[in-house]
Order: structure tokens, then sequence, then C-alpha cells
């Protein structure tokens, strides 16, 4: 099956509205500077508060945002900004719902239909992305997949994202075609690993669904120091957010 990432300028349907953030113009203190909207990584919760305000009115949200309580699972829940709920994924028909995921390396994925009536925001690090959130995700879906739109933001690039022999495997399980997206390399104490290809992998997995509009952004959260938060490189640090959500 021909795998690819269409990097022309993306395809958003009316009514669809999606926005990934960065780290920059919020008010957290090092190691969280600036724009962290992670309640949960140890920063204050009142710079947290702010930013996540301050985020809401850079983007005119209709609503406030469903913040999940996210666990690698591959919950797909109903959003619901009255509660945070324990999932990797929300999805939502509501004009008066916003589905936000929150990442610092792992994939955010963002899915509307083409006609712009429901849409659905997944965080894919490997454990959830192997274990078949984005194919939970597109279930939601009235539509069928061919009828999808998938956006896929800043993640840990392909140059850094260093797994394990039994990563690579578990991808091979599911799919035997996966292996294209690891290619093989010896860390510095001369032990065989492999660099993995996130944004490919779940590329690969949304077109074996039916999935054919993929869009990406090729930004590594690992090398673009000043604009993205990276767990790998940093360890404590910050969140950004990926949001998608529907108006007239």
């Amino acid at each position: 099956m021909s795998h690819h990432i269409e990097n022309q300028a993306w395809f958003i349907p009316p009514g669809v509205n999606l926005a990934f953030s960065t780290r920059e113009g919020g008010c957290s203190q090092p190691p969280f500077a600036s724009l962290n909207l992670g309640l949960h990584v140890g920063d204050d919760p009142q710079k947290v508060q702010a930013n996540r305000l301050l985020i809401e009115q850079q983007l005119s949200l209709t609503a406030k945002p469903a913040w999940l309580e996210q666990t690698h699972s591959i919950d797909v829940v109903e959003a619901d900004n009255t509660q945070v709920i324990n999932a990797d994924g929300s999805y939502t028909q509501s004009k008066d719902q916003v589905c936000v995921v929150m990442t610092a390396d792992c994939l955010p994925v963002l899915l509307c239909d083409e006609n712009g009536t429901e849409v659905a925001a997944v965080h894919a690090g490997w454990r959830g992305l192997c274990d078949g959130i984005i194919e939970v995700a597109v279930a939601r879906f009235t539509h069928k997949p061919h009828e999808l739109v998938a956006y896929l933001g800043p993640a840990i690039g392909p140059t850094a994202f260093e797994v394990g022999a039994e990563v690579k495997a578990q991808f091979e399980a599911k799919h035997p075609q996966a292996s294209q997206f690891f290619s093989a390399h010896l860390n510095k104490q001369g032990e065989q690993k492999f660099m993995a290809d996130i944004q490919g992998l779940a590329s690969f997995r949304l077109t074996e669904l039916g999935v054919k509009r993929i869009y990406a952004d090729k930004r590594c959260t690992v090398s673009a120091v000043n604009d993205f938060f990276s767990y790998r490189r940093d360890g404590v640090t910050g969140r950004m957010a990926s949001f998608i959500w529907l108006n007239d």
C-alpha cells in the first residue's frame, strides 16, 4: 500500500479549527518556561491556569477545552468540559466542546470528517499508537475512514526517537510492514537500537484504515529547543496542547 504524507497546503474543512501550541508566550518559569499547559508536571497550578486562559483567548475558543487526564491508554471518550476524564483521546459533534490533548514528544493526532461535522483529538505515544488508539478514534466517527482528514502535530522526530528491539517487535506483531519505520543503529554503548518514525507509523496505520488525506507538521520536538517542550530531552518540562473544534 502506498504510504505518503501530503506536504502542500493543508485541507481543513469549513467549520473546523485546529491549533498546535508551542512553548512560547506564557508565564511559567523554567524548567516549564513558558506556555506550559500541563497541570500534572509539577508547575505552579496558578501559572498553568493563567496559560490555559491565555491560549483560550488567543484561539478565540467558543468553549472551555475538554482537558483529559492522559494515561497512555486507548480510551477515546466523548469530549466533556465539565470534568477531567481519564482517557487519551476525545471526540465530539458538538460546537460547545473543544477536543484537546497534551504532548511533549508524543504524537498528537487530530481528526475530522471532510464535511466538518465531527472531530477528535488523540494522544499517541508509542504504546497507545501500537495498541490501537488511532483505530479506536476512527471507529468513533459516523463518516467512513475515506471521508476523514488526519493532521499529525509536531512530535519526536525519526532522528531523535531511539527505541529498543522490543518496541519494534510490538509494532511488527500487528503489521509486519511496520519494520520500514525503524532504522537500526548502535548507541554510545555499542548496543543495537532502532530509530523510530512515529509520524510514519501513525500515517501507515491511518492509511491501512482507509484514511486518504493525511497532513503532518514535520518539526521535531526534541531538536526545536526554543519552540517545543521535550520530555526525552529535558525530563522535567512542560506540555504543549493540540486543539480541534467546530464552529459555524
